[in-house]
């Protein structure tokens, strides 16, 4: 059989990644914990694994099964908690507890993407575009 595609329903690629604990979408996760990824407890943690998943275009390691699998984009737009002052074009870090927020000067590795929208104040949530710099 052979497929072809040229468009997608929804805007990101995504991983699956042995999890520590069950994570929503929009969760900022790291590589560590006692498993692959866990929720991102630093503030611009270069640990940085990307943000849990809504609804992925495609995913990478469809078949992983595990107790807690995260589903974890890496690039397109995903819905992503973030807290703080945000502008649109910010680039965004790991602000820890699991959220996002912007970096002025941001290092290598810590980035996870641009923020596609604004917001001002805390728990709330925008898109961002995923490892774009």
């Amino acid at each position: 059989m052979f497929a072809k595609a040229t468009s997608a329903q929804y805007a990101d690629l995504a991983e699956k990644y042995v999890a520590d604990a069950a994570y929503a979408p929009g969760t900022v996760v790291v590589f560590g914990g006692d498993k692959e990824v866990t929720v991102s407890s630093v503030d611009a943690d270069r640990s940085v694994a990307g943000v849990v998943s809504t609804n992925p275009s495609y995913i990478m390691n469809a078949a992983l099964d595990a107790e807690h699998v995260a589903t974890v984009a890496f690039t397109g737009r995903v819905p992503t908690s973030v807290t703080g002052t945000v502008a649109k074009g910010d680039l965004m870090v790991s602000g820890g507890d699991g959220y996002a927020r912007p970096a002025n000067q941001p290092t290598v590795g810590m980035v996870l993407g641009k923020a596609i929208a604004s917001y001002e104040g805390t728990g709330g949530g925008i898109e961002i575009a995923i490892g774009r710099l």
